[in-house]
């Protein structure tokens, strides 16, 4: 590999940028213009009406989708943003097929782990980057981050079931998304629930497994804090804190979950499917697998002698009627979707709508994602010219991948040149998170600020400088012409972007504006890329396809996009 170009100075300055938080300054290319263009000389004009501006449309799709494209902005901007929600809402379910990723783990089972990871990798990133649906892919990946299992513990085969049905319950109601994750035979697996059984006599040595129970009440649906309606903090009449729920309410949580197993009907018996991981788990029949007693949890009673499915069931519906889980809902999905530090207000309104979808019913995911993207607060900062300090969220590295390379036009993941294997952040792969808290906690701050910022915590050295070299990676290995090849098999039109730069800097840098930084460079980004530009024409090393994939690079990290949504 050659030598690292320096970094110029003025780009570490430029990283504290946030659209949402303060407007460009100036823009090569106009707010509302960005994409209307004019006709050239002899030309008939062709007049478009739009719902909404360039700015807005660029910036509901960073919101709704993995990341921007020509087509996605025109539709939104053509459509509207509610009308594009019932599409993406009517559109049907289509996940990823389970036995490409198999028969890949199959083929390769003597070659050990990795290819079987690389072909759920390729299929994530695939539909991350084509799917249709891209809504609810993208709230499916933000349930991911909470509702965890990491292949730390758990092999592919059955990770490929677990997303596809995060993916299928995405859009549905959190009580199904309880119940069924309850019942999932890799969350079973994960979280040692398949192992759950109470002290018997024929089985003295057994007790109650309190994993699952635990996680489900602290990570998925409740918190370890009482909460008031607008997510703060119940406190007691010393201000101490009110905690959720006791250790007495995880045991007893955990018998109401004892006794269920893997469905015992292995039809295709595939290999690697030893926990028959497409199918639910069914109540174990043994007489001694299900707790038969009374329990006690969070101050309800379940009568005794109750099964497997009638204790699940009051389970679920404890946890739906309990207070906290509207606003736990609400506050992480406005954290993945828009901002990462929302108003009181804002997860209020988004937690009424969880209480209540206006039809009486509590937990209708398609409802509260709506009021997600349409409120007032995630609404505001598409006028840039009323910025609100505390608006926007820091990209996640793997939405900061997806995000350059849908911008791209890539229809797949290219293939590393060195490794030849899918090549995505290793800052943040899918289902690599180190334990079941995730990458990062929705209660995390910025340094030496009051302010939540969940991905801050990614955001150190390795992910910074790998910002910096994701692109131009495929340029400087083996002199540029493996990468380029990996970034032409996966449709990355990068010529275009070659082209703009061959007629002037200025040309590509409208071209970056208007794929990533919603039509409005701000003027100190375009002076710093001008300028480097200027440097780097005169470097001999330097060829013109690597200078336009650093650009790019620069620009993304240095601007909004890199930084803030």
């Amino acid at each position: 590999m050659k030598r690292a170009s320096a970094l110029p100075l003025g780009l570490f300055a430029l990283l504290l940028l946030g659209c949402d938080g303060a407007p460009p300054s100036t823009s090569m290319v106009a707010n509302s213009g960005a994409a209307d263009f004019t006709a050239s000389s002899g030309q008939v004009a062709t007049v478009r009406t739009y719902r909404v501006s360039y700015y807005a449309a660029s910036r509901f799709a960073e919101q709704a989708s993995f990341g921007p494209t020509p087509a996605l902005v025109e539709e939104l901007r053509t459509k509207g943003f509610e009308q594009w929600i019932d599409e993406q809402l009517a559109l049907p379910v289509a996940p990823i097929d389970p036995m490409r990723v198999v028969l890949d783990w199959n083929a390769y089972l003597g070659a050990g782990i990795a290819k079987s990871t690389d072909a759920l990798r390729a299929e994530l990133m695939k539909v991350y980057l084509t799917a249709p649906d891209q809504l609810r892919w993208r709230v499916a990946y933000s349930l991911q981050q909470y509702w965890v299992i990491s292949m730390i513990r758990v092999e592919p085969a059955p990770l490929v079931y677990w997303n596809n049905d995060l993916y299928r319950l995405a859009l549905d109601n959190y009580a199904n998304l309880i119940r069924d994750v309850s019942t999932s035979a890799p969350m079973g697996f994960y979280l040692d629930n398949a192992q759950n059984r109470p002290k018997s006599d024929a089985c003295p040595s057994c007790a109650p497994n309190e994993n699952y129970a635990r996680e489900l009440m602290q990570l998925f649906t409740l918190g370890v804090v009482k909460l008031n309606p607008d997510g703060s903090t119940v406190r007691d009449v010393k201000g101490q804190t009110v905690e959720t729920y006791s250790q007495r309410d995880v045991e007893e949580l955990a018998r109401a979950l004892t006794g269920w197993s893997y469905h015992p009907d292995k039809q295709p018996d595939t290999p690697r499917n030893w926990g028959n991981w497409p199918k639910r788990m069914v109540p174990d029949t043994s007489p001694t697998s299900h707790d038969l007693g009374s329990k006690q949890v969070l101050g309800r009673t379940f009568p005794a002698s109750q099964g497997q499915r009638k204790d699940l069931e009051d389970v679920v519906a404890l946890l739906m009627q309990h207070p906290n889980i509207a606003p736990f809902v609400a506050l992480r999905m406005i954290q993945h979707l828009v901002m990462s530090d929302p108003s009181p207000a804002y997860i209020s309104r988004v937690g009424a709508v969880f209480r209540n979808n206006g039809r009486g019913v509590a937990g209708d995911m398609r409802a509260v994602i709506k009021a997600v993207l349409l409120d007032p607060d995630a609404r505001r900062g598409d006028d840039p010219g009323r910025p609100v300090a505390s608006d926007g969220k820091l990209r996640e590295p793997l939405l900061h991948w997806t995000g350059m390379l849908r911008g791209l036009g890539c229809r797949n993941a290219p293939i590393d040149p060195w490794s030849k294997q899918p090549r995505a952040t290793n800052t943040q792969q899918p289902f690599m998170q180190s334990s079941v808290f995730g990458f990062y906690a929705p209660t995390d701050r910025a340094p030496g600020s009051n302010l939540l910022a969940p991905e801050q915590r990614m955001l150190n050295s390795a992910a910074f400088f790998e910002r910096l070299w994701q692109l131009n990676y495929y340029y400087i290995y083996n002199g540029g012409a493996e990468g380029r090849q990996a970034l032409a098999d996966a449709s990355c039109n990068m010529a275009e972007f070659i082209a703009a730069y061959r007629r002037s800097t200025a040309d590509l840098a409208n071209l970056v504006a208007q794929r990533y930084l919603r039509g409005a460079m701000p003027r100190d980004l375009t002076l710093l890329l001008l300028d480097i530009d200027k440097q780097w024409r005169t470097a001999a090393h330097m060829r013109e396809d690597e200078i336009v994939a650093k650009l790019i690079e620069f620009a993304l990290i240095g601007a909004a996009y890199g930084a803030k949504t």
